[in-house]
This record gives structure tokens, C-alpha cells and sequence, in this order.
């Protein structure tokens, strides 16, 4: 369940639309602006930063601005999306599974990631201090565990799940879990010892929240060491709502679709990961939201 917030959403610089803009019809004579939320997986400084090169592509290509917008929290950009504040968002497996619960058929994905490997899905991964004497889950029993966010695929939804299909209940397994708020947050926590492990998404030996982490000076190399991985988890969706109009929708998943040939440097600023876009299905995403589900259910099995 999620509740309406009066402060949502974190905003990036909005670019000018072209006064001929307006006076075109279709979908442009709706829209001054197109509004794209994206989850707090990554801080809001360099979320919203890496994401001005797609603003201004859109700006070129569709003839009206686009605002960016990162959210609190994961839930905040699900909620924006439902309160008619967004058109189009990024959000993770989880958080689209939480967006299914609270919209139904409202929610609509439309596009999802292709790894450069051709890998149609990423990893969770728990990970400890490099010189931690943990080399095993086992060794992690009684030890503290930090999570990233309740919404977050990878780094809740799936090593919750995953760990119990192999015997650990993490509410009892380790001595203290407790949500971190990002990825990038887990990964400091544990370096400064706040916790002896957490979660974080991992695509492959070169991409991943401690690789970017680490090409942005963050953390240092080889600081960190994995010790659990999750099965595959469906790379994240681009999403819109229904009541947005087909022929904007249709217009901006061609803009997206064409980016690896018409505007590589701006595919490589959203992630070095991606290869480019495929179409996404809710049919994509069962198997997460019957996770999230399942993680539901026991939360509130545990409270009662």
C-alpha cells in the first residue's frame, strides 16, 4: 500500500520548447511538457545529471521539453505515476510490480533494457568488505544485513525471496537488517561497517551499482567482494499510463528504440550497460510480481 505525498519527486533542469511547438496538433497540443520519473537507485545529483542528454534528445526529436524526476523513495515515483504527475517512468521489476498493485492496468510498460551481452536480465548480489572473514552465507548467521529499498528488485524483492528458497529467513537468519534507501547507500554502509553485508544489482564482471560506483570515484577498486548471487531478474521497464495518448506513446518508444543509431552518446550516458531497448510485456514481469507478492504475505504474516 502507498499514500499520497506532498513532496514527491526531485526535479532536473526543464528545456524550452520551440514556440512552434505548441501550435502543432495531436498529442502536442496536450502536452507543454513531458514529465519522466526515475527511481532512487542512484543519488539524485548524477540520477538526474546522467539523464539531461536524454531531456534534450527528446526536446530535438518530439518538439516539447521533458522534466526529470527522480523519486524519494521508489514507492514516490510509483505514487507520481498514479496521481497523473508523470507520462513516462524508468522503474525497477519490484517497483512495477508495486505500480500493478496500486493501478492495475493503468500502468502500461512499454519498453525494457538489452544488456550489451545480450542478457535479458540482471542479478541481485550480496556482497561484503573484501578483507571481511565472511566467505559464505553461512558465515553471515547472526551477522547484520542491510537492504536497499522495500520496492527494489534486487535489492529486497529478490534476495528475500531467493534466500528463503534456500533455507534463510532473513528476519531471524541475520542479527539486524534495515534499509539502507539506494544502492549506492548499501554499498557505503558496509564499507564504513554500519553492516557486515547487503544487496545490490549486479549485470556482469564490468557492469553493476559497485562497478558505476567505482567509475565514478566513489569507492575504491576491489573494496568489496561477492558472495551470493540471485537468479536471473528481467532487465527494469520504461512504463506509461493508460490515459496517455497512443500516438505520444508510439512517438516516444520510436525516439527510444533509435537511440543506439541516432544519439549513441546519450544510450551510453543512461546506462554503458545498454545495447538499446525491446518491447516489455506484463507477462514479462510475472514472476516478480508473484515475488513481491510472496515477500508480502510473510511481512504480514510476521506482523500479525
Amino acid at each position: 500500500m502507498i499514500t499520497r505525498r506532498t513532496t514527491l519527486l526531485a526535479t532536473g533542469a526543464v528545456l524550452a520548447a520551440p514556440p512552434l511547438a505548441r501550435a502543432q496538433s495531436g498529442w502536442r497540443a496536450q502536452f507543454r511538457e513531458l514529465r519522466y520519473g526515475i527511481i532512487s537507485s542512484e543519488n539524485e545529483r548524477d540520477a538526474i545529471a546522467r539523464l539531461q542528454g536524454l531531456a534534450a534528445h527528446a526536446e530535438r526529436k518530439l518538439g516539447v521539453p521533458m522534466r526529470i524526476t527522480r523519486g524519494t523513495d521508489y514507492a514516490a515515483v510509483v505514487e507520481a505515476l498514479r496521481a497523473n504527475q508523470l507520462e513516462f517512468a524508468h522503474l525497477g521489476p519490484a517497483a512495477y510490480a508495486l505500480a500493478r498493485r496500486a493501478m492495475g492496468e493503468r500502468v502500461v510498460p512499454l519498453l525494457r533494457h538489452r544488456g550489451r551481452d545480450g542478457a535479458e536480465g540482471y542479478y541481485s548480489v550480496i556482497f561484503v568488505k573484501a578483507d571481511s572473514s565472511v566467505q559464505s552465507l553461512a558465515d553471515l548467521r547472526g551477522r547484520s544485513f542491510a537492504f536497499a529499498d522495500p520496492n527494489s528488485a534486487s535489492g529486497f524483492a529478490a534476495p528475500s525471496y531467493f534466500l528463503r528458497k534456500e533455507g534463510v529467513e532473513p528476519s531471524t537468519y541475520f542479527s539486524r537488517t534495515g534499509f539502507s534507501g539506494n544502492h549506492e547507500q548499501s554499498v557505503i554502509a558496509v564499507l564504513n561497517g554500519t553492516y557486515d553485508a547487503a544487496a545490490t544489482f549486479w549485470n556482469n564482471e564490468t557492469a553493476g551499482n559497485i562497478q558505476r560506483m567505482t567509475e565514478k570515484g566513489m569507492i575504491q577498486p576491489g573494496t568489496t567482494r561477492i558472495i551470493w548471487r540471485s537468479p536471473l531478474i528481467p532487465n527494469s521497464p520504461t512504463v506509461t499510463r493508460a490515459e496517455v495518448p497512443e500516438d505520444l506513446r508510439r512517438d516516444f518508444v520510436a525516439m527510444m528504440k533509435a537511440l543506439p543509431t541516432e544519439a549513441p552518446e546519450v544510450l551510453r550516458q543512461l546506462s554503458t550497460n545498454t545495447a538499446g531497448f525491446a518491447d516489455a510485456r506484463n507477462e514479462d514481469y510475472l514472476d516478480v510480481i508473484a515475488m513481491t507478492e510472496d515477500n508480502q504475505s510473510r511481512r504480514r504474516e510476521r506482523r500479525s
